[in-house]
């Protein structure tokens, strides 16, 4: 059951209470396309059967009263399920939730929700407002701001399906802010558009906040929960699974995605790919590079780091019993665009050398990497007495992945201080 609005609330400070919510949806397993099969499989409880799908499951918050509150999870974790059920555009399953809401809704949810594309931008602001609750007369005095906001006095009589995304959501959410409502419902709204209109969604944010308004937002981005939200939810498969200060959920959830990750790439073929035939193409190479393995700095396998981490790097070889009396070992890192990070050679080390003979591995150990949250792979090669002598060369190895909890940009973390 949702309650919009209460009256004579014993607690004054709280906008939003969730009880005991949950939210099913049945799933088809095959889709009907004829009336015929609609009708024949109506009475088919076997051909009807669906799949139960649990986007909700027994949740339980609460949102104060001029709050900025943040949902984070993966994707289907239930972020949106959640927010168009307290929009009121999903009803919770029966007799399993309760909603309460103070106050005056303005929900900015996925693209497109409200307009029509056959519409122009302009007869599209005074749908959507009505829709949100505005008379005709309160639209026409909000227009000027809103297309002004929106950035969009050019294309304002353009239809909206020739519209960019960035477009589209610059006029939803210019429209959304001006509702007068006490609480404003985003959905990802800084995941499209440019940085400018970013940046002036925060400051919109921040005005809603010092105006005593509340903020539920829901996003990926963990540096915007840690910069601007007061407290934060995780969700997981419709369950919660943390509230409390924005950095404790964000680090939660950043353990989360690197768990995950290794489980991931663990279940993945360890295949190679992109081998270069050396030196002697058509002929037994010196030696072939048959695969990497990384480990953490206790020895254990692993795929995902957290900045900061430990890496040794090791790569299997095979010999083809040809002698030689110089050879040479590289290894090198590059980001998922193939950009190099980092990269040595034995040649850059004279004094480190390999048993070539004896052995049919090389590592590296890589201390304290300060590679931030992204994709990354491994190349290495053999070199004969120069670098122009090639026996072997293994272009990619298979992703890493690293996942850092720091707030700074880019792609390394460097220790610094302000003074």
């Amino acid at each position: 059951m949702i309650e919009k609005t209460i009256k004579n609330n014993k607690n004054k400070e709280i906008a939003i209470k969730v009880e005991n919510l949950s939210k099913t949806f049945r799933i088809p397993h095959e889709k009907e396309t004829t009336l015929k099969g609609a009708a024949v499989n109506l009475f088919n409880a076997k051909i009807r059967g669906k799949e139960i799908f649990h986007a909700l499951q027994d949740v339980n918050f609460e949102v104060k009263k001029g709050e900025f509150f943040g949902i984070i999870g993966r994707n289907g974790c239930g972020k949106s399920t959640l927010l168009k059920v307290l929009a009121g555009i999903y009803i919770p399953d029966k007799n399993m939730g309760l909603i309460n809401i103070v106050g005056k809704l303005s929900p900015f949810l996925e693209l497109g929700v409200g307009f029509n594309p056959e519409l122009t931008g302009r007869e599209n602001i005074f749908l959507g407002g009505t829709i949100l609750g505005l008379t005709k007369k309160q639209i026409a005095e909000r227009y000027e701001g809103i297309v002004e906001f929106a950035e969009l006095e050019e294309f304002i009589d353009m239809k909206l399906k020739n519209y960019s995304s960035g477009m589209q959501v610059r006029l939803a959410f210019s429209l959304s802010i001006n509702v007068d409502a006490e609480i404003l419902l985003m959905d990802e709204v800084l995941a499209v558009g440019d940085t400018n209109f970013q940046a002036k969604c925060i400051a919109e944010f921040n005005k809603h906040k010092e105006m005593g308004k509340t903020v539920v937002l829901v996003t990926h981005d963990i540096n915007t929960v840690k910069r601007y939200c007061d407290r934060a939810m995780l969700l997981r498969s419709g369950k919660i699974v943390e509230i409390g200060h924005p950095e404790d959920v964000a680090n939660t959830y950043t353990d989360q995605n690197m768990s995950d990750e290794e489980r991931r790439i663990s279940l993945e073929q360890d295949s190679q790919v992109g081998k270069t035939n050396g030196e002697d193409s058509g002929t037994k190479k010196v030696a072939e590079i048959m695969k990497f393995e990384f480990f953490d700095k206790n020895g254990k396998p692993k795929n995902v780091f957290a900045t900061g981490d430990d890496l040794l790097i090791r790569v299997h070889y095979k010999k083809n019993g040809r002698k030689v009396k110089e050879y040479n070992f590289g290894i090198g890192i590059y980001t998922d665009e193939d950009m190099p990070v980092f990269g040595t050679t034995t040649f850059l080390n004279s004094k480190k050398k390999i048993d070539f003979e004896k052995s049919d591995t090389f590592s590296l150990l890589l201390k304290n990497v300060k590679l931030k949250n992204g994709t990354y792979h491994a190349r290495a090669a053999i070199w004969g007495a120069d670098q122009s002598i090639v026996y072997d060369g293994f272009p990619k190895s298979r992703n890493i992945r690293f996942f850092s909890k720091s707030q700074t940009d880019g792609f390394m973390e460097i220790d610094y201080t302000w003074e």
